[in-house]
């Protein structure tokens, strides 16, 4: 059996429909940097994702999908020193504080 080594997070972020995101921010700088700050220890990739909501509607206004290597990877991204950086970044396109998930293959 062959088993995808390939680890997956989700960062998500709630709200309502008017919260500050800053969607061309975040597509335009804030993924380049993650991809700049941890391509070295293993992130793959990343693509933005943002849900369509009704007008006041409350729930997920933006999800990030990060794909690692490994676990390895995820880790030391996580654990890396351009870590600070990388949160230092977000009141530049929100205030929401994000919410990290990792996938897991049911």
């Amino acid at each position: 059996m062959n088993i995808d080594p390939q680890v997956v997070v989700y960062v998500s972020y709630q709200g309502t429909p008017g919260a500050r995101f800053d969607r061309d921010y975040y597509v335009t700088h804030h993924l380049p940097l993650c991809m700049e700050a941890w391509n070295k220890y293993g992130l793959q990739r990343v693509s933005a994702f943002f849900p369509a909501l009704e007008p006041e509607q409350e729930g997920t206004i933006a999800v990030c999908e990060c794909v690692f290597r490994d676990e390895a990877a995820m880790d030391a991204s996580f654990s890396s020193p351009e870590l600070p950086d990388v949160m230092a970044d977000l009141p530049f396109f929100t205030d929401i504080l994000p919410i990290r998930l990792r996938g897991v293959a049911l």
